[in-house]
């Protein structure tokens, strides 16, 4: 078995291998539900959670597609499972796309080959022993809306972080 410290090292070069950066933090406030507009009917909401980075103490928002969510309904207007169970003080582990302030693309690119624009992300959530669970942010149910091969300028947006509680 690999020791966490392993883990990481491995999911660091996995993730760059998927043209994402890693961003690792601990949860400092309650994952939020942000509606989206719909594309082909499915609303393309987010979950946005505020961490504190392990290497540099910065706050970060990571916006997370709901869709990619094991949970996710199109018909709530909440956190789906299993984004719904992380809680303050939990650590995560994310690869996906930078942004001011942030990190989005959290999650499957849906087996296209992944770019710079477009990395095979996840969202991660690191136990209290350093072992890191599954991708949050792997389904594959609405791959659908984003054919394989295709221009993904659709999918792009800027993020900004929610007003501080």
């Amino acid at each position: 078995m690999a020791s966490p410290a392993m883990a990481w090292a491995d999911d660091r070069t996995d993730c760059a291998t998927g043209d994402g950066t890693l961003l690792t933090g601990v949860v400092i406030a309650s994952p939020t539900f942000v509606s989206g507009k719909p594309l082909q009917g499915i609303p393309l909401t987010h979950t946005h959670i505020r961490i504190r980075g392990d290497v540099d103490g910065k706050t970060y928002d990571l916006a997370v597609d709901d869709v990619f969510a094991a949970g996710y309904e199109p018909q709530l207007s909440s956190v789906p499972p299993p984004l719904s169970s992380i809680v303050v003080g939990q650590h995560l582990e994310a690869c996906g796309l930078p942004y001011a302030g942030g990190m989005h693309w959290v999650h499957t690119n849906c087996g296209d080959t992944p770019t710079a624009q477009d990395p095979n992300g996840w969202l991660k959530v690191i136990g209290p022993a350093g072992t890191v669970g599954p991708n949050l942010e792997d389904s594959q149910k609405y791959c659908y809306l984003w054919p394989k091969g295709t221009p993904t300028t659709h999918r792009r947006r800027h993020h900004k972080a929610p007003a501080s509680n």
